[in-house]
């Protein structure tokens, strides 16, 4: 059984999601490290069980209020995505842990901000990767930008902090 996604309070401002994810021997590149375009596919995990609602009998934090499936009228598109690469991350059987919060909820999109640990469990706690998404709902059938509803307002509102900065070199 999966840990439960949590939250607590961030160095941002706001509250902070807490959502394990397992990694997979097919995450690994030649280097024995997880790939970048592996990490993407993690972080879009991380997303998903974030804020889309949860399947009967499962477990979702309070950010979970968007409906799976284009059928429910809306697609969620990533418009931009940034990550910087902190420590390479090893195979490990614990799972990550992929913190996240918002740096701005705008009117149709929201800037996702994350930040990928190793395991709390571990003595030395490592910060790998921190990354941004921006992320934007469309209409389906329009295909064009659509409004953050009240409900994900109120459910999203807690986890608001600051952006990340990145070191540029």
């Amino acid at each position: 059984m999966l840990p439960e996604p949590s939250a607590n309070e961030g160095s941002g401002g706001g509250e902070r999601l807490h959502i394990p994810i397992h990694l997979r021997w097919g995450d690994l590149d030649a280097y024995n490290h997880v790939n970048n375009t592996s990490m993407l596919k993690l972080l879009e995990e991380a997303r998903v069980r974030a804020f889309w609602r949860p399947g009967e009998g499962e477990h979702a934090p309070s950010t979970a209020v968007l409906e799976p499936g284009i059928e429910q009228g809306v697609l969620t598109l990533i418009a931009r995505q940034e990550i910087e690469y902190l420590a390479p991350v090893p195979y490990q059987r614990h799972p990550l842990e992929v913190q996240m919060w918002f740096g701005k909820l705008g009117g149709s999109s929201l800037e996702i901000c994350y930040e990928v640990f190793n395991d709390p469990s571990f003595e030395e706690r490592v910060l790998y990767a921190r990354s941004t998404a921006v992320m934007v709902l469309v209409d389906a059938e329009s295909g064009r930008p659509t409004r953050l509803t009240p409900e994900m307002r109120e459910a999203w509102t807690p986890f608001a902090g600051a952006s990340i900065v990145y070191a540029r070199r």
